[in-house]
């Protein structure tokens, strides 16, 4: 079987391909190309049985052309620094294409943090925060979570922070505990934003959401609250996927009852319907398939033989460049993780806002500003893919990559 495809050399294509048709300088490319700044730390942890271990954090701050950096910290033994530069890249398109003020970062710890005790999670975290301390803040660059990590981590960190700057800072990160200075909304946002997406896509379509049979692969938090608010706009969902297994419902499963028996017991199977693999769901005959899982799951190999009419990406990077090719050919329309999956940020800035004037939003305001934002987005991509003739994904990086290259010529004229 060939190795899956390196995750910076497919965010490399992707910008260069859109970069071509902007016709951007080679001064502005190479810029762009590269991250403003990788670092890379030593991060010591004090194991229960007494010993230290060092493992290795990085953090990757790929612009701040429109903003402070903003992206996830992941804590996993497959961290690496290709793949986090590669994701602080997508965080800056991200932000750019639903036009929230920030650039793009992202960082992880090299670890198997599922099996450390709660004390060594909590020492891992707060280490790895002090290391973090003095190339991060409000104003510089503003972590949130991703793989392994919550509100719990978030907290520990927010408060590693404080102690390094002398004083309670909330701002400095994002998807903290609402008792910590997080913001109400922030837990679904992913998914509502998802939602909302593919609500408008149907209103410009002209067609009912209603009965729309829906296909999710990966059900975590994001492909929970995709599948709730999908369901609770008319949607059926049919078949969802973890990744010990797939069921299969063509008469429709049950969000809530999903939702119940994935936190009860941890994976989807057991549910009514048929079990299959994750290989057969996605090439399941759908009107929506949500991949919501891992990078990469969508490729030459199984392009061809998907039957879903729309893909919406909650993952980030499902999709192979060649995929990509191949589901445009076929007509089949891709809304891109930048835009699909963009309600997390969105939100994590509405949670940055609330900080930085410690004042705090009522739930639905945060809904009703989510929902406006992430509408104007896909409005603003599909206009332009019509216009050009383009994939959607292209048309949201020529969007992203035009305002983040405006920013930077506007600070820096010499380009």
């Amino acid at each position: 079987m060939p190795d899956a495809p390196n995750t910076w050399d497919i965010a490399l294509r992707q910008f260069h391909e859109v970069a071509e048709l902007l016709a951007l300088s080679k001064d502005l490319r190479d810029y762009l190309s590269a991250p403003e700044a990788v670092h890379v730390f030593s991060v010591p942890v004090l194991r229960d049985d007494g010993t230290t271990h060092v493992f290795t954090g990085i953090r990757s701050q790929h612009s701040f052309a429109r903003g402070p950096a903003k992206g996830g910290l992941r804590f996993h033994p497959d961290v690496s620094i290709d793949e986090v530069k590669a994701l602080s890249m997508w965080m800056t398109w991200k932000c750019a294409v639903v036009n929230v003020p920030f650039g793009g970062g992202k960082g992880g710890l090299i670890c198997d943090y599922k099996s450390f005790s709660k004390r060594e999670k909590e020492r891992a975290a707060r280490s790895f925060a002090r290391r973090l301390s003095r190339v991060i803040g409000p104003d510089i660059d503003i972590p949130a979570p991703d793989v392994n990590t919550g509100p719990e981590v978030m907290a520990w960190i927010a408060d590693e922070y404080g102690h390094f700057v002398g004083h309670p800072e909330p701002a400095v990160i994002t998807g903290k505990p609402v008792e910590f200075g997080g913001s109400k909304g922030r837990d679904s946002a992913t998914g509502r934003g998802l939602a909302y997406c593919v609500e408008r896509y149907f209103e410009n379509l002209g067609k009912p959401l209603e009965g729309q049979r829906v296909v999710i692969q990966g059900f975590g938090n994001a492909g929970q609250w995709a599948a709730r608010i999908l369901a609770s706009l008319g949607a059926t969902l049919i078949a969802i996927s973890d990744s010990r297994g797939a069921v299969h419902c063509t008469e429709g499963i049950s969000t809530s009852g999903a939702v119940k028996h994935k936190l009860e017991t941890g994976e989807v199977a057991g549910l009514p319907g048929d079990a299959i693999s994750n290989a057969e769901l996605l090439e399941l005959e759908c009107d929506i398939l949500v991949p919501a899982a891992l990078e990469s799951v969508i490729t030459v190999d199984n392009a061809p033989r998907l039957k879903a009419k729309l893909i919406v990406e909650a993952a980030n990077g499902p999709t192979t460049p060649d995929a990509d090719r191949i589901l445009h050919e076929r007509g089949i329309t891709v809304i891109p993780d930048v835009l699909a999956n963009a309600g997390g940020v969105t939100v994590s800035y509405f949670e940055w806002v609330q900080n930085r004037q410690r004042y705090y939003w009522p739930e639905d305001k945060v809904h009703d500003r989510l929902r406006q934002i992430m509408r104007d987005a896909l409005d603003e991509v599909q206009h332009l893919a019509e216009e050009k003739q383009v994939p959607w994904r292209t048309a949201a990086y020529m969007l992203a990559i035009k305002r983040v290259a405006h920013a930077v010529e506007v600070n820096h004229p010499n380009f």
